[in-house]
């Protein structure tokens, strides 16, 4: 049986480091010396598809650089999404891996036999979808977004 990897299945490279913080504010003085400056931005969610039901959320947002990876602070405010849960459970840092892509269902179907599986989808237009996944025993999630001009989307 072949062994699976990421690299094997072709995905591109990675778009975007996501951590969840507790304190936007504090989390930019942290980290700006590193990966700023940082602009925020309300990231709420609205009608979401969040483990089977729908949802909404709102998320504060503060994004940096490092070369060409995005850097992502987000602190979660109120509703159901992930980063709720990943707060929740007590933690804090390093949440997800983001890749900008053009076929956001067909890369949940190529990591579907990897063991991930969808827990936060919104399709937010015929050309703009995002999805998290994560898999058992793995505590970083994926996230794939397909939005035409995004930066490495081939759109």
């Amino acid at each position: 049986m072949a062994e699976n990897r990421f690299g094997m299945l072709g995905l591109p490279q990675v778009a975007q480091v996501g951590y969840v913080v507790r304190d936007l504010q504090a989390a930019i003085k942290l980290y700006e010396p590193l990966f700023g400056p940082f602009r925020s931005m309300d990231g709420s969610v609205q009608d979401a598809t969040y483990r089977g039901r729908r949802a909404d959320c709102k998320l504060e947002l503060a994004f940096g650089w490092s070369g060409d990876v995005e850097i992502e602070l987000i602190q979660w405010v109120s509703g159901d999404c992930p980063h709720r849960e990943f707060i929740e459970k007590g933690r804090e840092g390093m949440h997800h891996l983001h890749f900008r892509v053009d076929d956001c269902d067909g890369w949940i179907r190529k990591l579907e036999p990897l063991g991930f599986r969808s827990i936060w989808y919104k399709k937010w237009s015929a050309d703009t979808t995002f999805v998290y996944m994560e898999r058992a025993n793995d505590p970083t999630l994926i996230e794939f977004l397909q939005m035409p001009g995004a930066p490495g989307s081939m759109s």
